[in-house]
């Protein structure tokens, strides 16, 4: 070989050696987000509202940071927002999919849209009831599949904000509750466990549903028929959205509401009773960078909340005429003067 050539080749090898280098390194890991609610940056969402989402994905990406993903610097998250219509999340959820994310972590409905698209790409949840009794998993400790998170309690809870609610209002003996019908398997087992805490209270309880601010304003004018006394609204993305709205109208017809989420009380509402999303969040980050690091999820428990929050907002209270009874007041996490 004469000297020329092999320089030519040599100096060939060397160029195409980084490349084929640079081809077999791992890519960045891609996680999907996905969210039935709205972006914290939409134009229609309130200061309250956008700070909410912002720390929850705060508590997201440092529980990543904690397993050693950074996202921008070797992690890639591609959010899905659906805006409260919940009928895109099936298309929004395949779309994830269909670019071959690594993992999707799913808040609240979003991860049956999740579950429905994929049988073999990791799913983290969060924000979701009983996964058991809606399909999610075969169990807590021993999830199996490709799905495992965090659950909020949503049974256990409305029954509780029930209770708090019946102690606030001992008089009150129709107390509505408000669902989202386009959460169906969410809103049927929100009404039965309300039902079963109403019938040992012998207390009434009409269904109230609104999936639209217009629907909301409706199902406020018809308390007035049926004389409820109290209010509970069950913990939706939606209604959080809204929580403005619903504060305002509560206000408006005098009527005690206990709501999911502290903030609420913050912005108004009278009281609220419901899980650290923070924290959860946090784990729910942990979890996902377990999974990119090779745990699988049918070997991760779900896992249930151990913190719960309850807030009181006294002005509230004094507006409606409400005395808050020494024994809730001793419990309060927080209370609003």
């Amino acid at each position: 070989m004469e000297r020329r050539e092999f320089i030519a080749l040599a100096g060939g090898a060397a160029v195409a050696w980084p490349v084929q280098a640079i081809a077999q390194q791992k890519a960045m890991p891609v996680i999907g987000y996905l969210h039935p609610g709205e972006p914290p940056d939409a134009p229609a969402v309130d200061s309250g509202l956008a700070a909410f989402r912002q720390g929850r994905l705060a508590a997201f990406r440092q529980g990543l940071s904690e397993t050693s993903y950074v996202e921008g610097k070797n992690l890639t998250i591609e959010y899905r927002w659906a805006e409260s219509q919940y009928d895109r999340l099936p298309q929004l959820a395949a779309d994830l999919v269909s670019r071959k994310v690594d993992l999707i972590a799913a808040v609240g409905n979003a991860a049956l849209a999740a579950k429905n698209a994929t049988a073999t790409t990791p799913i983290v949840f969060m924000g979701v009831g009983d996964p058991v009794a809606i399909g999610l998993v075969a169990s807590l400790a021993r999830p199996g599949g490709n799905l495992t998170g965090f659950s909020n309690f949503i049974g256990e809870l409305v029954s509780k904000r029930f209770e708090l609610l019946s102690d606030l209002v001992p008089e009150a003996r129709v107390v509505a509750l408000l669902v989202n019908p386009n959460a169906p398997p969410i809103a049927e087992r929100v009404i039965r466990d309300v039902q079963e805490a109403a019938r040992a209270k012998g207390v009434q309880v009409p269904i109230l549903k609104a999936g639209t601010e217009d629907e909301i304003d409706a199902a406020f004018a018809s308390l007035v028929e049926p004389r409820v006394g109290a209010l509970v609204i069950a913990g939706d993305v939606f209604f959080y959205s809204r929580h403005e709205q619903l504060v305002a109208l509560a206000s408006r017809h005098a009527v005690p509401a206990i709501y999911a989420w502290r903030d609420v009380p913050v912005a108004g509402g009278l009281i609220s009773y419901g899980i650290d999303n923070i924290a959860v969040w946090r784990q729910a980050g942990i979890y996902a960078g377990k999974i990119l690091n090779g745990a699988k999820p049918a070997d991760l428990p779900v896992e249930q909340p151990t913190r719960f929050e309850l807030v009181i907002n006294l002005k509230t209270a004094k507006a409606l005429g409400l005395t808050i009874p020494p024994s809730i007041l001793a419990r309060a996490d927080e209370v609003i003067e």
